[in-house]
């Protein structure tokens, strides 16, 4: 395996180190993930991204939240990462964020629901923007596959405070350092993330 990661086990850059201390994750499943994402998901070729930003490359990431075993190693080192912060569901801006709370959801440990924030309500049946089990006064982890304005998951903590729900922080799989981490930041949440650029040698 190509080792592409610092023997430090950090989930976040030196310079964003303000944003809050992180635990401890696993250096060598940081490093598999990192390897098959790089496999899986990284496409090469001009794209325009979600926030109309240009790229010469694009992070496919749902290839990787969607694979079996890449899913695995996401739900468990996201739940390590965020080991410190207290929630009791997990959930964010369909449709990015749907594969990545389902992992974390299924990965061992402390039981965490899954919930998914539609980006409009529905026009019939229940007419919901959340579904889910109730998230009414729970404590919720926002997540999102990657991250690049930072606009997609804060679209779903302002749909989760509407409803009445208290976000104890953001959690993404892969950060593009574009500025994501100081607009949530701005937004009184702390952020974490498994992957930057680096770790892809995309730095």
């Amino acid at each position: 395996m190509k080792a592409t990661t610092s023997s430090r086990l950090i989930t976040f850059r030196e310079r964003d180190r303000h944003l809050m201390s992180a635990p401890h994750i696993d250096a060598g499943l940081k490093a598999e993930l990192a390897e098959l994402i790089r496999d899986l998901a990284v496409v090469h070729g001009e794209v325009t991204l979600s926030s109309g930003q240009k790229a010469d490359y694009y992070i496919d990431v749902r290839r990787a939240t969607l694979h079996a075993k890449a899913s695995r190693l996401i739900g468990r080192l996201l739940r390590d990462a965020t080991a410190d912060w207290d929630y009791e569901a997990v959930g964010g801006l369909t449709l990015g964020a749907d594969p990545v709370a389902t992992a974390i959801m299924h990965a061992d440990g402390r039981d965490i629901h899954a919930f998914v924030v539609r980006k409009e309500a529905k026009k019939h049946g229940m007419q919901r923007r959340i579904e889910g089990p109730d998230i009414v006064g729970k404590k919720v982890l926002v997540v999102e596959d990657t991250t690049t304005t930072g606009n997609s998951p804060l679209t779903a903590v302002a749909a989760l405070r509407e409803a009445g729900a208290e976000v104890v922080g953001v959690a993404t799989v892969v950060d593009r350092a574009t500025g994501a981490d100081q607009v949530i930041a701005a937004e009184g949440l702390p952020y974490r993330y498994l992957l930057g650029l680096d770790d892809l040698d995309l730095g």
